[in-house]
């Protein structure tokens, strides 16, 4: 290697490490801000900050209350991933909270009516709800690519849709019979050979981790194997990235768009299922709502990433159950929902920030290099991943098609 070509590799390096500490400090200087907008919330409310801070802190440690934050994590966990995957795509699947509402109660009232050895229905009972939720989200697919109607926009009203159709479905002439000793109605209870038997991991308390936060995990796994390491991960983060790139390297992005709305709701299905099959074993009115737009903060939090997400839904739900304390002491719960959207926010203005000043310092490097004439080498003329450079005569469209090509032959 030329010593031109080895300056050049040791600036890239160089850049390459200084995007990742940025990238890392971000979310931890936006979780200090967050914290002290906290603090002067409660300053102004009368109430000690540093007290109260240690009050949640004591309480989330407990063993009861590690249990409740794992249970929390699975779901949130498994709600972001199915909103990542639309991310990836650029598209914004608003409508993961019906999908996986309308799937936990199909998939409870299926599970209800059959009978068949233990792992074989635990296994139709994920499968059912997969495909309700791929199902369901697939409609907004169709009408993007068809119709062009924007996702956000059908997804809104799909929720709407689901909400009352499950209404109309949680009846006792449908799916729903009477809860014995209460008000409540919900499909018929699961057997025993539907029940995922929950995990004692946690010493100090009789409360059990949800057993399928083992299918969290695999969900994390297969993500980031997916995406990052398959022809259509790939196919589908260029078409996010630019479709115009992505039809110059003969991607189908209409397919992709659809592909990756069932996909997201594939995932959304199985939101519901960690409280259904190891906890409630029915679906009923009082089943847990909101999982979705929660699963669309933990995504921004953890910015797509499966081990951010992972660090985002554990500290969303660690904040959820802590806030179960400071009624007990005279605190508003509502503090760690200023907390949790601060959080949001601030990590979302701290990557922009980060973001700009490496298109800055990018745009400053390159006047730098034109200005003093340097030799530009030969790697240069391979076009990095994310940027565009058209060659004289050439389109824009190829240029971006050149960039998609060069990332996946990095890959």
């Amino acid at each position: 290697m030329s010593p031109a070509n080895s300056t050049f590799a040791d600036r890239l390096l160089g850049r390459a490490r200084l995007g990742g500490l940025l990238s890392l400090a971000a979310p931890i200087l936006a979780i200090v801000f967050a914290g002290l907008i906290t603090s002067i919330v409660l300053l102004i409310t009368g109430d000690p900050p540093l007290e109260t801070l240690g009050v949640m802190a004591d309480y989330g440690v407990q063993p009861r209350s590690i249990v409740l934050t794992l249970n929390y994590a699975t779901t949130y966990y498994l709600s972001a991933l199915a909103v990542a995957v639309g991310f990836r795509m650029n598209l914004f699947n608003i409508g993961v909270d019906g999908q996986y509402r309308l799937a936990a109660l199909v998939a409870a009232a299926v599970g209800g009516a059959i009978t068949l050895p233990g792992p074989l229905h635990v296994a139709a009972i994920i499968l059912v709800a997969m495909l309700v939720g791929a199902g369901w989200a697939s409609i907004a697919g169709l009408l993007k690519v068809r119709r062009g109607v924007s996702e956000v926009i059908s997804t809104i009203m799909l929720n709407a849709i689901a909400t009352a159709l499950g209404f109309w479905l949680l009846n006792k002439d449908r799916f729903a019979v009477e809860v014995a000793g209460s008000n409540n109605i919900g499909t018929k209870p699961l057997g025993p050979s539907a029940q995922v038997p929950g995990l004692e991991i946690v010493p100090g308390t009789p409360l059990k981790v949800f057993g399928l936060i083992i299918l969290a995990v695999v969900m994390g796994v297969l993500y980031h194997v997916v995406l990052n390491r398959t022809r259509f991960g790939f196919d589908l983060r260029a078409t996010g990235r630019s479709e115009s790139a992505a039809v110059a390297s003969g991607v189908n992005v209409k397919r992709m768009v659809l592909a990756a709305m069932v996909l997201s709701g594939a995932v959304a299905g199985l939101v519901g299922m960690p409280q259904l099959l190891g906890a409630s074993y029915s679906y009923s009115l009082d089943f847990p709502t909101g999982l979705g737009f929660t699963g669309i903060a933990i995504a921004l939090l953890g910015r797509n990433n499966p081990v951010g997400i992972a660090l985002g839904a554990l500290l969303w739900a660690f904040l959820d159950t802590s806030s179960n304390i400071l009624q007990l002491h005279e605190i508003s719960p509502e503090i760690v929902r200023i907390m949790q959207g601060t959080i949001v926010l601030s990590v979302i203005v701290a990557y922009e920030l980060v973001h700009r000043y490496q298109v800055s310092a990018g745009q400053r490097r390159v006047s730098r290099e034109l200005a003093g004439g340097e030799p530009v080498p030969a790697e240069r003329t391979a076009v990095p991943a994310g940027e565009t450079s058209a060659p004289a005569g050439g389109t824009s469209a190829q240029a971006e098609g050149a960039s998609v090509r060069a990332e996946g032959a990095s890959e």
